[in-house]
């Protein structure tokens, strides 16, 4: 594949004053009147024609800074950005809008900064505001709009402006499920026609199904690079970490995602069908995620759970002992078996079950121990009747003769 952007070694300092005052002096004296603060450092990677490449980190972590340069608006303060086709990037929302406009002038005046011709503008104008669906809104001052709707109308001209590059940074979080979904669509579309895009999102799963590679920064550094699973289970770590007053949480195994304090251990996890009495599980059949559990420490009112994850790293169902409401106390070396009981109503394919023990509803705050991919299982094969898709429900279906109505009587 071809390289279609070059980040090199970039680091981006700001200057830091307290007031203006002091701005002013340091212009006439040699003395140094700011703090830096460091949003960049030294931060390297390539992206490649029609790949999709996610940013992901805490708040704080560079995210934004990187985005800016990336896109011309910030330069950086050393280092080097190549970019081998035209960039369009979708930061803060109404960037590019002038509020007093209607939306429709706003197409020409944001279509011609992101660099579309006049001619561009009026050739694409009807297919973007069929794609933002604001109706006659479009003839509306920009400052009567949304959020929502300012969203709805920045995408729409950045995804026709047929950029090389598309940057997204959390945008389609602000819009309803319908048109996030409908961006998602077009985004996987563009990006069949080799447009490349850097995507920033605190959304998980949609990092898992639009990314191929997966960026995450901490304190403004690169701190791993990789494919998306890998970098989540990263992510997730370092959120626990950030939680961990008492600095002990650690990593037992970077390649399963197994971290936490420890304090409770998850040594096994095995899910078993009721008829197969494997791990290879029929649609529909019963089965049993059975936890052994070791407690070195007497801890109380925490939380087990499991996730169900698809083969691309998609969360397909969750729970723990939280949202059942049951209390869990573990007594000093002692251990316990935790099973889960239930029919096993997914589609066929493969699985992999992600276990957990920590406090509250969430391993925020404290987690004893989270193991990614504890272990794999296959869905082959139903009990009961036939359906597609990834959910059996199990609807009941009633067909009836439609009663007549008055005037055919």
């Amino acid at each position: 594949m071809n390289k279609i952007l070059e980040v090199k070694n970039i680091t981006k300092i700001y200057k830091i004053y307290d007031n203006n005052i002091d701005r002013l002096k340091e212009l006439f004296a040699k003395k140094k009147y700011h703090k830096e603060f460091i949003a960049n450092k030294d931060i390297s990677f390539d992206l490649y024609e029609g790949e999709t490449l996610g940013i992901i980190g805490v708040n704080g972590a560079g995210k934004s800074t990187i985005l800016k340069q990336i896109a011309g608006v910030v330069q950086p303060t050393s280092g080097e950005i190549k970019r081998y086709g035209r960039v369009t990037a979708l930061l803060e929302l109404g960037t590019g809008f002038n509020p007093e406009l209607t939306g429709y002038e706003n197409i020409f005046m944001n279509g011609t900064l992101i660099g579309m011709s006049h001619a561009e503008c009026k050739q694409k104008a009807n297919d973007i505001i069929e794609f933002s669906e604001l109706g006659d809104y479009i003839y509306e001052p920009i400052k009567t709009y949304s959020s929502g709707m300012n969203m709805r109308l920045a995408f729409s001209i950045a995804i026709f402006s047929e950029p090389q590059i598309l940057i997204v940074d959390e945008a389609l979080s602000v819009g309803d499920a319908h048109f996030s979904a409908k961006c998602s669509r077009a985004l996987r579309e563009r990006k069949a026609k080799n447009m490349s895009i850097i995507y920033v999102s605190h959304d998980l799963n949609s990092l898992k199904l639009l990314c191929d590679r997966v960026v995450l920064l901490n304190h403004g550094e690169v701190a791993k690079i990789a494919e998306p699973e890998k970098v989540i289970n990263s992510y997730n770590f370092l959120i626990a970490k950030l939680n961990d007053h008492a600095q002990k949480m650690n990593i037992r195994s970077p390649e399963k995602s197994s971290f936490g304090t420890f304090d409770v251990e998850i040594m096994d996890v095995k899910i078993i069908g009721e008829y197969s009495k494997s791990d290879v599980i029929s649609s529909g059949e019963l089965a049993i995620v059975r936890m052994h559990i070791e407690s070195r420490e007497k801890l109380a009112n925490m939380t087990i759970g499991i996730m169900i994850r698809d083969k691309y790293g998609q969360d397909i169902f969750g729970t723990n002992t939280y949202h059942h409401d049951m209390d869990i106390n573990f007594d000093k070396e002692t251990s316990y078996i935790c099973e889960f009981k239930m029919p096993l109503n997914i589609g066929p394919g493969k699985y992999s079950i992600t276990a957990a023990v920590h406090n509250e509803d969430t391993h925020l705050s404290h987690c004893s121990h989270w193991f990614d991919g504890a272990c794999d299982f296959e869905v082959a094969g139903n009990i009961g009747k036939v359906f597609a898709g990834i959910c059996r429900l199990e609807p009941i279906i009633n067909f009836a003769q439609k009663t007549q109505s008055v005037n055919q009587a």
